[in-house]
């Protein structure tokens, strides 16, 4: 949550003047806090960790801005940078840490492990600052216990943190506690939007007018832009009309008064569309939104949603996000009360329809997205071709700059939308979407982090509704990003898991590839007798069902789990019956494949003879596939054998022969790359 700011430079003050306004002895006090000696250095000993800033004040108080006041003014101290994070959704829930550590580390260009736990992120963010002079801006934070993992374990960082309150448990921090601004400058900020005429005029009126919206910078800017749309609206008037605002309507909550009459103020000057908008924006994941978002949840046109967005964020009531062109985001502050308001004016059945359709919507901007990184007259690119133009994208690289921006927003939208538990077939049906956009344009190893996360969400739904062919699959996923980054026991458990979900949803195919997978893991662990005892009942069931393919590669499975446990003959056995049945499905490249470690094994088995025969065989099978690079290879290994063999002259033919063959392979791909 980030808070309207005081800088009226930025998006929540409409950008007028790029001017920051008051706190000066509130950022005095905190950059003399930063020199200020702790109480290690007192003792004589060096700080182990970086001084931590707070900034406590009630949602509205301009908290944010004043951090990042003085981070600018701190920079210059600081070349690595300002690291910003939120450690509390729009909602109010506190974000776990370990996604709070996943963010630093994307900020920091540090990969994170998928299914990596809090404990090992938070290791590595503090690892990754370890040499590094950064500034850590923590925002809104809970307590001590969000902050206290992200600490970095080196004085030449500061953080800085925002809370409503102090932070107690984390040692030798004072809060920097704000209350309203002062006089002078709450009425520079009303001028910022009135121009000075109408202050000038009547000096008072403003005083009475800060007054009345308790000199809170958020207050203040909702005012500021009312004023701005009504240039003959009296500044005395609006006082009055604050002032005379009841306090127990539904739409108000008891708490923050003066933020919560400004905002009433704002919100009964829009019109009955804007103002439904404006209420369903209480709806946007992790509170950010865009024209497509507002269009769903309020089933008007994209292009009344953008006026109508445009004309929020003159009023204040949402700030443009600098990051990312034509995407908003819900101030902090105002997140409570517009949650408040819709609970109030609006059905639980309208509510539920308004964000069936934002999914929906959503599911339907994710599938274009992948389906612009289809080939041209694939079957996807005519399904893209039918969509109305408003969820098309023009490009890849348009669609591929709209998820990166969108990300953060997507994310949360397929969490929430499992959470609420009502949704399921939609949140299924997002989830999938994602997951095969993220793929699409990241690649499986680079998404790898955020698919772990998406994986879970299924399992979540599946378990639920005893999904049972779901639950196989999410399983198996989870449990193959787990064996990608060495966590094989946890692998281990998921394919069992698997196995049992895939059996209860009579599901050969999951079935089969957990058994396969168990198998894997125990090869993984160095226990070959369960490894192949495992790939021999997946084995035996791909043979029952004539699935010819499959059961080529388990041979090969079986044949080098014998080999590791030094069975040479059964290993020959698997590798001979591989071969057959490559040969069988006309699969040239992996027939090399198979008679090239059947040779391997032979020459293990003290026979070179019979392994220089098996790879001169493997050498013209990959001839015959056309496969340069598998020649090339093969080549080698012959010219190893010749040389134990007691034929160097021999093995620096084949040496020879495997160069030339990656100068072709090398120049052939350069004749791709440049037609």
């Amino acid at each position: 949550m980030t808070d309207q700011a005081v800088d009226v430079g930025g998006a929540a003050a409409g950008q007028r003047t790029g001017q920051f306004l008051g706190r000066q002895r509130e950022l005095k006090e905190l950059r003399d806090d930063i020199a200020r000696a702790g109480l290690d250095t007192l003792s004589g000993k060096k700080s182990p960790r970086a001084r931590v800033l707070l900034i406590a004040g009630r949602p509205g108080s301009g908290r944010t801005a004043l951090a990042e006041e003085l981070a600018r003014q701190v920079a210059g101290d600081y070349p690595d940078g300002v690291l910003r994070v939120g450690l509390t959704e729009p909602g109010g829930a506190r974000i776990p840490a370990d996604r709070v550590a996943r963010d630093l580390l994307d900020a920091l260009a540090v990969p994170a492990p998928p299914g990596a736990g809090q404990d090992e992120l938070t290791e590595l963010v503090r690892a990754a600052l370890a040499g590094r002079r950064a500034i850590v801006l923590l925002d809104d934070a809970a307590d001590a216990e969000q902050v206290g993992p992200l600490l970095p374990d080196t004085s030449a960082c500061l953080v800085v943190a925002t809370a409503q309150g102090p932070l107690t448990g984390i040692p030798d921090v004072r809060p920097c506690t704000l209350g309203g601004l002062d006089v002078k400058s709450s009425v520079e900020l009303l001028e910022t939007y009135t121009g000075s005429v109408r202050v000038t005029v009547d000096p008072r009126a403003a005083e009475t007018l800060v007054e009345a919206c308790g000199a809170q910078p958020a207050a203040l800017v909702l005012v500021g832009g009312w004023l701005a749309a009504r240039p003959k609206a009296a500044v005395v008037d609006v006082a009055r009309q604050l002032r005379a605002m009841s306090d127990d309507g539904p739409e108000l909550p008891s708490a923050e008064r003066p933020l919560a009459r400004a905002f009433q103020l704002v919100y009964e000057s829009l019109s009955q569309p804007s103002a439904r908008i404006l209420r369903l924006l209480a709806l946007a994941p992790a509170g950010i939104a865009d024209a497509h978002t507002a269009s769903a949840l309020a089933g008007c046109s994209v292009s009344g949603a953008q006026n109508a967005l445009a004309d929020f964020v003159a009023y204040g009531l949402l700030r443009k996000d600098g990051a990312v062109p034509d995407q908003y985001r819900v101030p902090g502050s105002l997140a409570p009360l517009l949650r408040a308001l819709c609970e109030a004016v609006d059905r639980p059945g309208e509510v539920q329809l308004a964000r069936a359709r934002m999914l929906e919507r959503t599911v339907r901007l994710l599938q274009s997205c992948r389906a612009v990184t289809e080939p041209e007259g694939s079957p996807a690119r005519k399904r893209l071709a039918g969509l109305p133009r408003a969820l098309r994208f023009p490009s890849a690289a348009a669609a591929d700059r709209w998820l990166s921006g969108r990300q953060s927003a997507l994310l949360a939208a397929a969490r929430l939308a499992v959470e609420d538990g009502g949704l399921d077939t939609l949140a299924r049906r997002l989830v999938a979407a994602l997951v095969r956009a993220l793929a699409a344009h990241r690649g499986a190893e680079a998404a790898a982090p955020e698919l772990y996360g998406l994986h879970r969400l299924v399992l979540d739904v599946a378990e639920r509704r005893d999904l049972h062919r779901e639950k196989a699959a999410a399983l198996l996923n989870l449990g193959d990003l787990d064996a990608q980054t060495g966590r094989t026991t946890e692998a281990l458990a998921r394919y069992r898991a698997a196995l049992d979900a895939g059996r209860a949803a009579n599901d050969p195919y999951a079935t089969g590839r957990a058994m396969e997978s168990v198998g894997g893991a125990h090869q993984e662990l160095g226990d070959w007798q369960r490894a192949s005892d495992w790939y021999g009942r997946a084995l035996s069931q791909r043979l029952a069902r004539g699935e010819r393919a499959d059961e080529a590669r388990l041979y090969g499975r079986l044949a080098t789990v014998h080999t590791y446990a030094g069975r040479y003959g059964e290993a020959l056995r698997g590798w001979r019956a591989a071969v057959a049945g490559y040969r069988r499905l006309g699969d040239l490249p992996s027939q090399a494949r198979a008679l090239s470690e059947a040779a391997r094994v032979q020459e293990y088995a003290g026979r070179p003879e019979e392994s220089l025969r098996t790879c001169r065989e493997a050498v013209e099978q990959a001839r015959r596939a056309g496969d340069l690079r598998l020649q090339a290879a093969l080549q080698l290994r012959l010219a190893d054998t010749l040389d134990r063999l007691g034929d160097p002259a021999a093995a620096r033919l084949h040496r020879a022969a495997a160069d030339r063959l990656l100068e072709d392979e090398a120049a052939e791909a350069g004749d791709l790359r440049n037609p």
